[in-house]
């Protein structure tokens, strides 16, 4: 039998042996497929109709003024809201003087309150809400749009008062035809950018995240259980077991990632398919990401499976493995806030950053040949230098026999 059909004999082992549990399957498939799916889908629906519900109450305001019109009166009126009218307080230090209204805001006798005033043809006012009520806020949104729309018409009245036209008065300046019309990048080019700022960022994370409970499972987990030792009787070596292990967890985690990434495209097609494209990749890109994405693959798991063995129990390969988890948070989110166009060379030899660059660079179809070979070079090197690692972890008698 060749080596490479042990290998693939014991990821098969493994692979059937970690999802033999029906809770595996759910946390392995159907989580990672209906993840953003539910995120992207149910929460805009809970959101449009918790925002129908705030819009047909009715809010409480109180209207303090010596001056008020009585336009203004009706149109509040019209933003389903009932009026309470009283003069202004005496002895205010300011309109935003809430000294003697925050009980009438707190014990919800009114929803917000409005302070307004003319002073030589200027109007004043000031909105007192509470910020941590909802119904407060909507308040005072109701009452904002009103006088805005009210301080439009006022400075309508007074540009056709001085005999000027009110468009070219307020609008000097305007854009002639459709701002979409005069971006020269193409709607495939538009959906790489927008791609490129989530792909890499879940690719990472659920790489992250997905490999550490199979990583410990094969390795501290299958000594706790005391199967290891009987698989190392196996007329195979320790590199071809730890081969076999590395197959079975990338294919785990590959899949999770791949249902996940499945997810976030669906859910961005459902909610933004009128100007989303399919991105605009050429073959050599799609070549390049499935490269990156292997190197990536290649390190965690490789990384994950030596800590895994080193530690004594699964418990301490938990406590092991969770930080370096979240630590790999701050390299993803670096590479979010680096500008792609002026990049500076030294990135793209950073361990794990070099290679969400070329991610995001790859999906804006940018194969800068330079970038490439930096990367892949590291890579590689980061990748040889983590097997070799897990590898030195499997020859050591003194771990790998150990039970905890």
């Amino acid at each position: 039998m060749s080596s490479r059909k042990r290998i693939v004999i014991v990821a098969k082992k493994e692979i059937i042996e970690f999802i033999r549990d029906w809770r595996t399957i759910v946390a392995l498939v159907l989580i990672p497929l209906l993840l953003f799916p539910l995120l992207f889908i149910a929460f805009p629906i809970v959101m449009q109709n918790e925002a129908a519900e705030l819009n047909e109450k009715t809010v409480d305001i109180l209207v303090q003024s010596n001056d008020i019109e009585n336009h203004l009166i009706l149109e509040l009126e019209n933003q389903t809201a009932t009026l309470t009218i009283e003069s202004m307080p005496l002895n205010l230090t300011s309109l935003s003087d809430t000294s003697n209204s925050t009980e009438q805001l707190r014990n919800l006798d009114y929803d917000a309150i409005l302070r307004i005033e003319l002073r030589n043809e200027t109007w004043y006012y000031s909105i007192l809400h509470l910020s941590t009520s909802e119904q407060s806020n909507e308040a005072r949104s109701r009452i904002l749009d009103v006088l805005i729309q009210w301080e439009e018409d006022l400075t309508s009245e007074r540009i056709e008062s001085a005999g000027l036209d009110v468009e070219s008065t307020l609008n000097p300046l305007r854009w002639d035809g459709s701002i979409n019309d005069a971006d020269a990048a193409t709607k495939g080019e538009q959906a790489g950018m927008l791609l490129s700022l989530f792909i890499p960022f879940v690719l990472a994370i659920w790489t992250a995240s997905a490999a550490v409970q199979p990583a410990i499972d094969m390795t501290v987990g299958e000594r706790e259980r005391g199967t290891l030792e009987s698989l190392l009787s196996l007329p195979l070596s320790r590199t071809e077991l730890l081969l076999g292990k590395w197959l079975a967890v990338v294919s785990i985690t590959g899949v999770g990632v791949a249902l996940q990434i499945t997810g976030l495209l669906f859910g961005i097609a459902y909610l933004a398919s009128d100007f989303i494209d399919v991105p605009s990749l050429s073959v050599t890109a799609v070549l390049l990401l499935a490269l990156a994405v292997g190197f990536y693959g290649t390190m965690i798991v490789a990384l994950y499976l030596a800590l895994a063995m080193r530690s004594k129990s699964v418990k301490e390969a938990g406590s092991v493995l969770t930080p370096i988890t979240l630590a790999m948070i701050m390299p993803i989110l670096l590479t979010q806030f680096i500008n792609l166009d002026d990049v500076e060379m030294f990135w793209f030899g950073v361990p794990f950053v070099n290679v969400l660059l070329g991610l995001r660079e790859l999906l804006l179809n940018r194969v800068i040949l330079e970038h490439v070979v930096v990367w892949v070079f590291v890579s590689s090197l980061i990748c040889i230098l983590t097997v070799r690692y897990a590898a030195k972890q499997f020859h050591r008698e003194d771990i790998i026999t150990t039970k905890s």
